[in-house]
């Protein structure tokens, strides 16, 4: 009974060996992508409601703070919004390092050497995520903290977005992000269809269609608000 209960207890747990194995950290990538995919496009129609006035873009920004309510909380949903949003982007980012390091310990020693040691896709992919985990972090303390944000007027949603994009280094630095933005989502929906087991050779058109229409959509809808500021449609 004793060796039994031994033997139970050393066996790894099923998450854990999910999370140690190739596929499981592939799926654990394409389902925080998903994840993230929603709240993009979900964020990206909220940020839209500028182009109707600062009224409606305040009372957008008042409206997700009582999601819930009043079975929630005031901000409770915001807040297990955040939660549910950081533990994707972790999870997102530690499973796409580990599978990198993991591929490349892999490969042959000969080709330690060699030019092109990584597709243009997975470069694209990594750069594009340090550059989004960077903008993350400038976004966060420019339009939630509003520390780094020295024209900001606490509650005034649309007020801090103008103050924001009015300066042309962080429009720039928005767009530049939103163009990364566009290309990982290109490359990454498709990866998640294919470890879902969603691509097939009829489908796999219609999915690269879709791949491609997701980020230009999204990339274009955020891009939108800095130029806008800039152009002074939104003022």
């Amino acid at each position: 009974m004793a060796l039994a209960t031994t033997r139970t207890a050393r066996d790894p747990s099923l998450i854990g060996s999910l999370w140690r194995s190739t596929v499981g950290k592939k799926a654990v990538m394409a389902g925080t992508g998903l994840i993230m995919l929603a709240y993009l496009v979900a964020h990206m129609l909220g940020n839209l409601k500028v182009f109707f006035g600062a009224g409606e873009f305040n009372r957008y920004g008042h409206w997700i703070r009582t999601i819930g309510e009043p079975f929630l909380h005031h901000m409770w949903f915001l807040w297990l919004a955040r939660v549910v949003l950081t533990a994707s982007v972790v999870l997102h980012g530690v499973s796409a390092y580990q599978l990198s390091r993991r591929d490349l310990a892999a490969r042959p020693a000969k080709y330690r050497h060699s030019r092109r040691r990584s597709s243009y896709a997975t470069r694209t992919m990594r750069w594009g995520g340090v550059i989004l985990a960077l903008f993350i972090i400038w976004h966060i303390l420019d339009l939630t903290t509003l520390t780094v944000n020295p024209n900001h007027q606490e509650g005034h949603p649309y007020q801090n977005l103008v103050a924001s994009f009015d300066r042309w280094y962080v429009s720039a630095f928005y767009i530049a992000a939103m163009l990364a933005l566009g290309l990982h989502i290109r490359h990454g929906f498709w990866s998640a269809a294919q470890t879902l087991g969603a691509n097939s050779p009829r489908r796999d058109r219609a999915l690269k269609a879709m791949a491609n229409l997701l980020a230009a959509v999204l990339t274009c809808g955020f891009i939108a608000v800095p130029v806008g500021v800039l152009t002074g449609v939104v003022s």
